[in-house]
């Protein structure tokens, strides 16, 4: 396989497990510039050297974070995952709910009856109705993706 068709492979790879690094070019260390086996656009690889240089070679955590592209808070918050889950700790996390976790069955059966009631309201004000009626806010795009799953379940 060549190099370049092994890169396209890797880096959709990366990008594919969240660990692709949205700036290696703030990687300035030399092992990422004088090797193949070290990848600047390697998520995970740059952290774990970057807590190895701390840890093994006795590196200055301001030094290894600039040096591999960091704050002194990721590095402690990568330092912390590591130690609490090893490798699978630096992988970043998805952020925000993992689903619209605002509607409830009741929030769900109370827009339903909005829009039977009056289907010309748009989410916007259906926001403004669930707030005043439920004390939450939800934001328009939750219910209008909340419409598309409706629809494309019939």
């Amino acid at each position: 396989m060549s190099g370049k068709m092994h890169n396209r492979g890797k880096l959709e790879t990366l990008k594919q497990h969240g660990t692709l690094n949205p700036h290696p070019q703030k990687v300035t260390h030399e092992l990422f510039h004088r090797s193949d086996f070290f990848d600047p656009k390697d998520l995970l690889q740059v952290k774990y050297e970057m807590l190895r240089q701390v840890r093994i070679e006795d590196r200055s955590v301001s030094q290894a974070a600039t040096t591999f592209g960091f704050s002194r808070p990721s590095f402690y918050q990568a330092q912390t995952a590591f130690r609490q889950a090893g490798l699978t700790g630096l992988i970043p996390q998805k952020r925000g709910p993992r689903r619209a976790h605002k509607l409830t069955p009741e929030v769900l059966r109370y827009l339903k009856q909005m829009r039977t009631e009056q289907p010309v309201l748009s989410s916007e004000e259906l926001v403004q109705r669930v707030e005043q009626h439920f004390g939450i806010r939800i934001h328009p795009r939750t219910i209008e993706r909340s419409r598309m799953r409706q629809k494309e379940r019939r």
